[in-house]
């Protein structure tokens, strides 16, 4: 297997205020990572390029577009009491959301077997008009738009331990985006309850797995086996989009998780068994201890490339169990999306 990361120095530029816990090195903690992991030839490297703005507004509102760009412009300032921004960050979140299209782009010209978008600012918490929680743009969003539109039928799994409330927002009503959150409860932002489930259309194209303080690994495979396959399935996606946020490790100081490094490879080799070869894209989104970053990097990139390494034991005996039951019981009872 291949493995094409994605990255821009660019990135690195952005400021997100001093002793922040979305910080620069974060970037080179998957960096040390990637090195860490070993794989050789299997990995190649390119740029992330600017998002066109029209990808942006594909996403966002004009004013939210405006108003960060304006912001940066004249030399940054706070977005929203956990977000700020810097002359730089607007070129940082353009190659962010850029670095998807990119990486679709290469798979689907057959150049490499998946992507991994190694950029910040983050960006599952942006919504439609508001940037918030760290997070300028929403690059996830923006790729599973680009395909959507292009007739895709776009899987996105986000096992951050915040609630992807950008992305569930922007795609809530869309039936051509199934959308599914690992995340703690209660946690910010607040989001993410097990009846959120997407509105009009897009109802049943949501699905939210609000977990414990303190779940392990084995809580997350089971929430996918029992609950969310049955659903992916039935949705049949052509691409699977994932937002890697490394901070339901255990050690993060933001969160309160029962994940280790060795629990993330296995959940996401699980993820990747349901599209073929060549279309799936990762992109970074939370994490912010950076020696657990760099080990969960390290062993998602083996993985992703057909090895292993052995940084930490996978997690197990954790709580959540209840809430699986519940979630399959309510998303079971609903009828599968078409």
């Amino acid at each position: 297997m291949s493995l094409l990361v994605i990255a821009h120095d660019a990135c690195s530029a952005h400021q997100a205020g001093r002793s922040h816990p979305e910080r620069p090195e974060r970037l080179d903690a998957v960096q040390a990572g990637i090195e860490l992991a070993d794989v050789g030839d299997a990995v190649s490297r390119l740029e992330a390029p600017l998002a066109p703005l029209e990808a942006l507004a594909g996403v966002h509102t004009a004013d939210l577009v405006d108003t960060i760009q304006s912001v940066c412009a004249s030399g940054g300032g706070r977005i929203d009491a956990d977000t700020v921004a810097v002359e730089a960050s607007f070129d940082a979140a353009r190659r962010a959301a850029g670095a998807g299209l990119l990486a679709i782009d290469e798979l689907a010209a057959g150049r490499a077997d998946v992507a991994l978008c190694a950029v910040r600012p983050p960006g599952h918490h942006a919504t439609r008009a508001q940037s918030m929680g760290f997070c300028l743009f929403n690059s996830v969003a923006v790729t599973a738009r680009h395909l959507a539109d292009l007739g895709e039928r776009v899987l996105i799994v986000d096992y951050d331990a915040h609630h992807g409330n950008g992305t569930q927002d922007i795609f809530y009503e869309d039936p051509r985006v199934l959308f599914v959150s690992f995340h703690q409860w209660p946690c910010y932002p607040g989001t993410g309850a097990l009846d959120e489930r997407g509105s009009g259309a897009g109802f049943g194209t949501t699905i939210n797995l609000p977990l414990p303080p303190g779940a392990t690994g084995d809580v997350y495979l089971q929430a996918w086996d029992r609950v969310v396959a049955p659903r992916v399935d039935a949705f049949a996606p052509t691409w699977l989009l994932i937002s890697a946020g490394f901070d339901a490790h255990r050690a993060d100081p933001i969160t309160q998780m029962g994940l280790t490094a060795g629990d993330y490879p296995v959940l996401t080799r699980r993820l990747r068994q349901v599209v073929p070869t060549r279309r799936t894209a990762m992109f970074l989104e939370g994490g912010y201890d950076l020696h657990a970053l760099r080990l969960s990097s390290a062993a998602v990139v083996a993985d992703l490339c057909d090895q292993r390494i052995e940084t930490e034991a996978a997690s197990n005996g954790g709580p959540g169990q209840e809430l699986i039951g519940q979630a399959a019981a309510m998303l079971l009872s609903e009828g599968r999306p078409k």
